[in-house]
C-alpha cells in the first residue's frame, strides 16, 4: 500500500504552564457553558453549613444548653443537621454537572494528542520519533492528570471561596471582634500559597521530565535490544536506566519536600486562628461576647475553614500544579508538525545541492516531479543505530522505467529495510534516492503515493466495500479498470465468492492469501509507476505468484519483488543480492557464475530461499 508521509516537526515552543492551564480552563468553562453553570448552582447550596454552622452552635450553646432548655439546643442542631444533609445533597448533585464539563474537555485533549502524535509519527518516515516514544506516559498520565485536575479545580476552588466568604462573614455578624483572628493568619496562608507556588511547579515539572525521559529510555532501549546485547552494551545500558530511576527518584522525593511546605500553611491558615481564638476568649468574653458566640467561632474554624483550606492547599496545590505541567507538556505535543523540513532535510534541496543524472532519464533535479518508474542509488547507505554496522553501505543502483528486479539474501540482511528507502519511507543515512527523476526526499505524500506503491509481507484490508478496498489508491478508478485488474491478478473467483464489488468485506473472515490478492488489485489498480513487493506473495502458491508476476510484467512501469523463491529470480531482468557486507547486481545467470553466496543461497535451500527477514 502506499504509505502518506509528511514532515517531521521542529521542536514546538512550548507554552508557559499557567497559560495552558487558563487555556485548558477557559476551553472548559465556554465548551460547556450550561453544565458550568449548573455546577456553580449546586456548590453554591453546598456551602449552606458552612454559613449555617457557627450561628446554630452559638444559639444552641446560648439559648439552649446554658438556659438548661435541652429542647432548645436540640432544636438548634437540628437546624444545622437539616443545613448539613441539604449540603451534602448539593454536593452530590455537583458530580454529574462536573463529568458534564471536564469528559468532553479529555475528549477533546486525547483527540489533539493523537492527530499530534500520529502526524509526528508519519513525519519521521520510519525514524525513532521522541514524541511517539513518549505516547503512552502522555495519554495515561497526563491526560488524566489534565482531567482529574481540572475536576479538583473546579470544585475545589469553587468550594473554598464559598467557604471563605461564609467563614468570614458569620464571623463579622457573629463576633466582629474575632474577626481579624482569623482573616490575619488565612491571608498569610494564602499569601504563602502564591510564593512557593512557582518552586513547586518547578519540582512538578521535573517529576514529569523525569518520568518522561525514563519512558524514552525505556523504549529506545527495547528498540535497539538486539544491537545493545551484539555490541555487548549491556552493563552501560543498564547503568542508564538506572540512573534514570534515581533521578525520577530524587525528582519525586522533592516534590514530596513541597507538600510538607503546603502542609505547613494549612496550620498557619486554620490552625493559628484557632490558637489565637483560644488564647483571646477570655478578653472576648469581657468585652462582651457570649460563650456560645466563642464556641461558633471555633466551630467555623474547625469544622468549616480547616478542612476548606488544608482541601485548598494540598489538593488544589497538586492539582494546578499537574494542570499547569501537563497542559504545557500536551499543548506542545499536540501542535501538527511544520511542514517546511521534512527528513531529507529542508525542502530546498539538501546542503542547497541538486541531484543530477541525465542517464536514461533519471534526472534528480529536486525542482522537478516524478515522471515514470525510474530509480536511482547513489552512495546510499543505512543502520539501525550510530553504533551499529551498516544494513546495506554505499549502494548504487539504477533501474529504468520498465524493468523489473528481484531483491535476495539470507534472513535479516535488510531486504525490507531496502524496500522502506526505495519507498522514501525511510530517509537513508547517507546518499541520495531519485524516483521517478525526482529526488524522494523533498516529494510530499500525494507525490509520493502518486510515483510508488509499496505492499508489505502482511496485507492490509479494511472493513467496508470490496470495492472501497480495491480503488484505496485510485478513488476515481472507473469500474471497467478495477475490473480488468480483478482479471489480470485473478481476483474473478474471489470477487465472485464475496458477493461482487459492492460486497461488504470482514478482514478477518478472509485468508492471508485472499487479503495479499485485495491488495495486490489495489496497487495493480494503482497510478504508481513504480511497484515493491515485500514478500507480497509469501501466501500465495507458486502458480498463483506466476499469475502475479506475469500482471505486474504487462503493467506500465517498474517492478521491485523482495522474495525468497528462485522462480522470481530467475524470471526478473536483474536481481539484486545483498549480502551483509556487499550488494552485487546482475542477472540470474551472471550471480550464478560470479557470487558463491548467490549460488550457495539458491541452491542450499531446496530451491527455496530464506523468507524471514
Amino acid at each position: 500500500m502506499a504509505h502518506e508521509d509528511a514532515a517531521p516537526a521542529a521542536d514546538p515552543v512550548p507554552r508557559r504552564p499557567a497559560r495552558a492551564a487558563a487555556e485548558v480552563l477557559r476551553s472548559a468553562f465556554t465548551e460547556s457553558r450550561p453544565a458550568v453553570l449548573r455546577l456553580l448552582a449546586w456548590t453554591l447550596l453546598s456551602a449552606l453549613p458552612a454559613l449555617v454552622s457557627g450561628k446554630a452552635m452559638a444559639l444552641a450553646v446560648d439559648r439552649g444548653f446554658l438556659e438548661h432548655r435541652p429542647g432548645q439546643a436540640t432544636c438548634w442542631l437540628a437546624v444545622f443537621a437539616t443545613a448539613a444533609l441539604i449540603g451534602a445533597w448539593a454536593t452530590r448533585q455537583t458530580y454529574p454537572q462536573l463529568a458534564h464539563v471536564v469528559e468532553p474537555m479529555r475528549d477533546r485533549l486525547v483527540r489533539r494528542l493523537v492527530s499530534g502524535l500520529l502526524h509526528r509519527a508519519v513525519a519521521a518516515r520510519g525514524r525513532p520519533d521522541a514524541s511517539a516514544a513518549t505516547a503512552v506516559a502522555q495519554l495515561t498520565r497526563q491526560v488524566e492528570a489534565v482531567r482529574d485536575a481540572t475536576a479538583g479545580q473546579l470544585l475545589i476552588v469553587s468550594h473554598f471561596a464559598l467557604t471563605a466568604v461564609a467563614v468570614l462573614g458569620g464571623t463579622a455578624m457573629l463576633a466582629p471582634a474575632a474577626t481579624p483572628l482569623i482573616a490575619v493568619p488565612l491571608l498569610l496562608a494564602l499569601t504563602g500559597f502564591a510564593a512557593t507556588t512557582p518552586v513547586t511547579m518547578r519540582r512538578q515539572r521535573e517529576a514529569f521530565a523525569a518520568d518522561e525521559d525514563l519512558a524514552r529510555l525505556c523504549a529506545d532501549t527495547l528498540t535497539a535490544l538486539r544491537d545493545i546485547v551484539t555490541c555487548g552494551a549491556r552493563r552501560p545500558t543498564e547503568q542508564d536506566l538506572l540512573a534514570a530511576v534515581a533521578a525520577g527518584v530524587r525528582a519525586n522525593r522533592a516534590l514530596a519536600v513541597t507538600a510538607a511546605v503546603r502542609r505547613l500553611l494549612v496550620a498557619l491558615g486554620a490552625h493559628l486562628p484557632l490558637l489565637l481564638v483560644v488564647l483571646a476568649a477570655p478578653a472576648l468574653v469581657r468585652r462582651g461576647l457570649t460563650p456560645g458566640e466563642v464556641m461558633g467561632v471555633l466551630a467555623y474554624l474547625t469544622g468549616t475553614l480547616e478542612p476548606a483550606l488544608r482541601l485548598l492547599v494540598q489538593g488544589v496545590g497538586s492539582s494546578w500544579l499537574r494542570l499547569a505541567v501537563a497542559a504545557e507538556r500536551l499543548a506542545a505535543a499536540s501542535q501538527p508538525p511544520p511542514t517546511s523540513v521534512d527528513a531529507y532535510g529542508p525542502r530546498t534541496g539538501v546542503d542547497g545541492a541538486d541531484i543530477m543524472d541525465g542517464e536514461h532519464g533519471v534526472d534528480g533535479n529536486r525542482g522537478h516531479r516524478p515522471v515514470d518508474g525510474s530509480v536511482r542509488l547513489r552512495g546510499v547507505s543505512y543502520s539501525y543505530g550510530a553504533a551499529a554496522d551498516p544494513v546495506f553501505d554505499a549502494l548504487d543502483l539504477t533501474l529504468h522505467d520498465g524493468e523489473h528486479l528481484a531483491v535476495v539474501g539470507p534472513s535479516g540482511v535488510g531486504k525490507s529495510t531496502l524496500a522502506d528507502v526505495l519507498a522514501g519511507d525511510v530517509p537513508p543515512d547517507r546518499g541520495n534516492v531519485v524516483l521517478g527523476g525526482a529526488a524522494a526526499g523533498p516529494l510530499t505524500a500525494r507525490e509520493l503515493a502518486r510515483v510508488r506503491v509499496l505492499l508489505p509481507q502482511d496485507a492490509y484490508v479494511f472493513a467496508g466495500e470490496l470495492q472501497e478496498n480495491l480503488r484505496w489508491l485510485c478513488p476515481r478508478a472507473p469500474e471497467r479498470d478495477v475490473m480488468s485488474a480483478v482479471r489480470a491478478l485473478g481476483a474473478g473467483p474471489l470477487v465472485e465468492r464475496l458477493g461482487g464489488l459492492e460486497a461488504m468485506v470482514d478482514p478477518a473472515a478472509l485468508s492471508a492469501g485472499e487479503r495479499q490478492i485485495i491488495a495486490l488489485v489495489r496497487a495493480h489498480l494503482s497510478p504508481a509507476r513504480l511497484v515493491i513487493l515485500d514478500e507480497a506473495t509469501r501466501h500465495l502458491d507458486a502458480q498463483a505468484e506466476l499469475h502475479v508476476e506475469e500482471a505486474f510484467r504487462t503493467r506500465r512501469g517498474t517492478v521491485v519483488t523482495i522474495t525468497h523463491r528462485p522462480g522470481a529470480a530467475r524470471r526478473a531482468d536483474r536481481v539484486l543480492f545483498l549480502d551483509g557486507d556487499r550488494a552485487l547486481v546482475g542477472t540470474h545467470s551472471e550471480l550464478l557464475a560470479t557470487a558463491p553466496g548467490y549460488r550457495a543461497l539458491v541452491g542450499g535451500h531446496g530451491g527455496d530461499l530464506d523468507s524471514t527477514d
